[in-house]
């Protein structure tokens, strides 16, 4: 099954994502404290898998996801695809574009994860996530 391998936050934008044990997912928001919330974004919360980041030689966090999952293709995943994590549950509402701050991380990097940068999701029931956490697909 998969599952929440590692939980992250970004205190303010731009800084070191925080790694954490466990935080609120906050209806139609994004994650509690962190500062790319918003209410009605569909780019409320970014699942990365581990077995991507692991080919690409890149450490959990370092490309801002807020949840790292393990056994879980997610760039496979289909936009409006509903996913229980943990209390919550989640949508997925887009793929995430690299952007320029990956070329800070490694040279070539954006157009290396062109296509496999994670999944954008909306927050569409609260509850609490911590790591360790079953994810499921849901129908």
């Amino acid at each position: 099954m998969a599952n929440v391998l590692h939980l992250f936050r970004a205190n303010k934008r731009r800084l070191p994502m925080e790694e954490i044990a466990e935080i609120r997912a906050l209806e139609n928001s994004g994650l509690e404290g962190c500062a790319h919330a918003r209410t009605g974004s569909p780019r409320q919360v970014l699942l990365m898998d581990s077995e991507t980041l692991e080919l690409m030689e890149l450490q959990p966090g370092i490309i801002r996801e807020n949840i790292t999952t393990r056994g879980i293709n997610v760039n496979g995943l289909t936009v409006g695809q509903r996913l229980r994590v943990g209390d919550a549950q989640l949508e997925v509402s887009l793929a995430c574009t690299p952007c320029d701050l990956l070329e800070k991380i490694r040279p070539g990097l954006r157009r290396e994860l062109r296509g496999r940068r994670g999944m954008l999701c909306r927050v569409i029931a609260g509850g609490t996530i911590r790591q360790g956490d079953n994810i499921e697909r849901l129908l």
